[in-house]
């Protein structure tokens, strides 16, 4: 049941939203369905809870295995957790256990395993257990002398803050996923944030938006250290930013970057129900909900899957398909140049290949092709992310959408969900902060996360 979306660029196009949708729709009209609901269990015993059907004839099990299979990545990657529990159908459960434990998601189950320190399990109930779930209030604290600092993969951004008002903002080119030396993620880490500090009188508070999965300001998982060596990372990375704070004698908050991303929407924006999304050298998202709260969730979107495509752009990390890591970064502006016919030097650097792009003259055919593309895949992709969170609002950051590209983007999903989901095309805004805070919008917002 493979619903294409024609593109220009991407002729195989299979947005997840229109497999769902179509799924459920000939799931009822079947008259011969079974309720199935999915837990998704993460620490400190919180929990969330996705409710569907799914058909009761077992001709329909592969339409069955395959639509759960792409729900329950998708939830554990928005979600987070050590422990999945299929309430319903018991093959549907031996098939996803087995994936997991066996199969094609075994990366899955061990990257969730080393965030929560537990281990992954998919269990199976014929009741719904207590679902417990909060959610915690996050920044906006503006008093005093701070340093926000934000590590993405192809730059870090520094701002030396007081009162509120950004008196230094610098952005640092740096490398490191191709750096297995801790000394250097270390070293260039310590001089940016030294920077701010020569700018005050004094500082009061550090807070820090890194790309990753940090637990009470520790790194536990991050793309930026890929290359470290395990050890060496549980030496050296792990308590990178703490090191740094203790060295300031400062109080220290360090977030997902994709938290500190809706972060800076809400406080921009003055709204809530903001989905933020940074489309840089990853996509990293975070969302704000109507109390103006984080939710605890992971919100990885990277790994969500936006595209069903058979045999789509793959994630080398995972070895999934259709993640929205490859729609959603410059890994897409570069795969789709490609596709144009650009070629690119082999030992050229990503950031420098999106450079190449987005100098490229705008009204040009390849351009617009490659921004519009983009937009339709955003357009598709806010539509199946509102199956699990409430929007009202997007923000869009991050190096991809520097320039008329990201006015294209946000041009194109606008249409998109108007012609397509007019529901939500009248629900939802999306928009894009001015230029300077676009980029560097991220470090401002997380000197805001301390409280003093």
């Amino acid at each position: 049941m493979e619903l294409k979306y024609k593109l220009k660029l991407d002729p195989n196009f299979s947005p997840a939203i229109l497999y769902v949708n179509q799924f459920k729709k000939e799931v009822l009209a079947s008259n011969n369905y079974e309720p199935l609901s999915i837990v998704v269990e993460r620490n400190d015993g919180f929990s969330e809870v996705y409710h569907t059907q799914v058909f009761k004839d077992h001709q329909r099990m592969n339409d069955n295995l395959f639509f759960v299979e792409r729900l329950v990545k998708s939830l554990l990657w928005i979600y987070g957790g050590y422990k999945v529990t299929i309430v319903g159908n018991k093959k549907i459960y031996e098939v996803i256990k087995d994936i997991y434990e066996n199969g094609s998601r075994v990366f899955d189950k061990d990257f969730m395993s080393r965030i929560y320190g537990q281990k992954f399990v998919v269990l199976h109930s014929d009741t719904l257990p207590k679902i417990y779930s909060e959610d915690q209030p996050m920044g906006k604290h503006l008093d005093g002398y701070r340093i926000g600092f934000d590590a993405g993969g192809s730059d870090m951004k520094v701002s030396a803050v007081v009162d509120g008002v950004p008196i230094f903002s610098e952005e640092i080119v740096w490398f490191p996923k191709l750096n297995s030396d801790p000394l250097y993620h270390k070293e260039y880490i310590r001089k940016a944030i030294y920077k701010a500090v020569e700018k005050m009188p004094r500082v009061d508070a550090l807070g820090v938006s890194s790309a990753g999965v940090y637990v009470h300001n520790e790194a536990r998982v991050a793309s930026l250290f890929i290359q470290v060596p395990d050890d060496l990372f549980e030496q050296h990375v792990k308590n990178i930013y703490i090191d740094v704070a203790k060295e300031l004698n400062v109080p220290l908050a360090v977030a997902n970057d994709g938290d500190v991303t809706a972060l800076a929407g809400s406080m921009s924006l003055g709204k809530n129900k903001l989905l933020g999304i940074a489309m840089g050298t990853s996509e990293a998202a975070g969302y704000i909900n109507d109390s103006g709260n984080i939710s605890g969730w992971l919100n990885e979107l990277a790994f969500v899957p936006v595209d069903f495509q058979e045999n789509g752009p793959e994630d080398e990390w995972s070895g999934d398909f259709g993640c929205g890591l490859k729609y959603f970064s410059q890994d897409a502006v570069i795969r789709l140049a490609e596709t144009s016919g650009i070629k690119f030097e082999e030992d050229m650097p990503l950031a420098e290949r999106l450079k190449v792009v987005q100098a490229l003259d705008n009204n040009s055919e390849i351009y617009q092709d490659i921004y519009q593309t983009i937009g339709t895949y955003l357009g598709f992709g806010l539509a199946y992310y509102s199956e699990f969170y409430d929007i009202e609002q997007v923000l869009l950051l991050g190096r991809v959408t520097s320039g008329l590209g990201g006015k294209i983007i946000v041009d194109t999903a606008k249409e998109v969900l108007q012609k397509e989901f007019p529901v939500l095309g009248n629900k939802i805004q999306i928009d894009l902060p001015d230029e300077k805070s676009r980029r560097v919008g991220q470090s401002v917002a997380a000197a805001s996360l301390v409280k003093i």
